[in-house]
């Protein structure tokens, strides 16, 4: 799989952007083999601050999803407009500010994913 990078901006505002809303204890019953559209993409290491997940590694909602995608490509003021809906979405925002901005000034998805195992490796 490739993980989100600045050069899916181009994509994002081709196409859209969609998430997969499921209950993280029922992620192996997801057909993703059956899905035939899109470009799918996984998100590089950022933690949940949701109430749910708070504090915990890739255990995002679909709302920290779609904003750090967004992110990621650029798209700043949109992350932090979806962000603004949630009473913890500041704190998404403000405790992964060093990844989303690493992420975002990535070259592409492999820049991002050695950024990431530098980050990891700290």
């Amino acid at each position: 799989q490739t993980s989100v990078s600045p050069t899916d901006a181009s994509i994002l505002d081709e196409h859209g952007l969609s998430v997969i809303d499921c209950s993280w204890a029922r992620l192996s019953e997801i057909p993703f083999h059956q899905m035939r559209s899109g470009h799918h993409r996984l998100l590089p290491f950022l933690v949940a601050a949701n109430t749910v997940n708070y504090g915990k590694p890739s255990k995002l909602s679909c709302a920290e999803a779609a904003a750090a995608t967004l992110y990621i490509c650029g798209r700043v003021d949109a992350s932090t407009a979806i962000m603004s809906e949630f009473s913890w979405g500041h704190e998404f925002l403000k405790s992964n500010k060093e990844l989303l901005e690493m992420y975002r000034t990535a070259n592409d998805a492999d820049d991002v994913v050695k950024c990431q195992n530098e980050w990891l490796s700290k």
